[in-house]
């Protein structure tokens, strides 16, 4: 498998001129805290100094190099709630053809999916220029061929998808995370679905109540180490989405611990 090739001092890695970012843009609209000194990973042009590295993921079988730097997120690791995404999130169909992956970071989502899934098409957007960069570079050190990348104003607002995978950046507040996922959620094809993954700890159950008040059906498909995998469909689709041939979770009450099995999301669950 291709060596990702980690770009010399000075190189920016494919030294892309970045768009002026639209008024529009959904992630710029957001409320975030203060950044520190070294910026914050949802910002377009990260003040942290660049600082390139390649990492390892051992993933669904797969041994896959990353090249990552600061100025994104979890530029160390595979964060925990990425790799439950990627293990547990249902596989695509083979009628679910365009899938977005929306916050790429450096692009495990977007890579991985790819490889799974050839014949489907990848977009994966962030508003990180650095992220874009890295996403496109490493799609294709890993062969990755069917992913792209796309600033979100480059994204026709016609477009639909098949599958959204998504690990919120719950930083950017709660107005701009709200903002974010309804513009893109609504992008979603008639019997779609989308699957977020949310710690507990940083509102995942706030937010289950919040698409619900937007008409999704919303079910927790695995709870694990504070996790939930969550299973969004369209807007008053929900019958649309449970005769398309999907996985459609069983309904379950709230148990007391933390289980395995697919729930339909709701309250303040453990």
């Amino acid at each position: 498998m291709a060596e990702p090739v980690v770009s010399p001092a000075g190189d920016q890695y494919l030294k892309a001129e970045p768009a002026a970012p639209a008024a529009s843009d959904p992630y710029l609209k957001a409320e975030p805290a203060s950044p520190t000194a070294s910026g914050q990973y949802f910002e377009a042009e990260p003040a942290a100094a660049t600082a390139p590295r390649t990492i390892a993921v051992n993933i669904a079988g797969m041994s896959l190099r990353f090249a990552t730097d600061s100025g994104v997120f979890s530029p160390d690791r595979l964060d925990a709630g990425t790799r439950l995404l990627l293990l547990e999130a249902p596989p695509l169909d083979a009628d679910e053809r365009s899938v977005l992956d929306l916050g790429c970071g450096w692009g495990p989502i977007a890579c991985v999916t790819g490889l799974r899934s050839p014949a489907a098409e990848v977009l994966a957007v962030d508003v990180n220029e650095r992220a874009l960069r890295l996403t496109a570079l490493n799609a294709e050190a890993n062969g990755a061929d069917n992913v792209t990348v796309a600033r979100p104003h480059e994204v026709s607002p016609t477009r639909r998808f098949d599958r959204i995978l998504c690990n919120p950046p719950i930083r950017i507040g709660k107005t701009g995370l709200h903002a974010l996922l309804a513009t893109w959620l609504d992008r979603l094809a008639p019997g779609g679905r989308a699957h977020l993954v949310v710690h507990r700890h940083l509102g995942s159950d706030s937010l289950v109540r919040w698409l619900q008040q937007r008409e999704h059906k919303v079910s927790r498909l695995v709870s694990r180490s504070g996790y939930r995998l969550l299973e969004v469909q369209p807007r008053g689709d929900a019958e649309a989405a449970t005769g398309s041939g999907h996985r459609s979770p069983s309904t379950q009450p709230h148990g007391g611990a933390e289980s395995d099995r697919a729930e339909t999301a709701g309250g303040e669950g453990p």
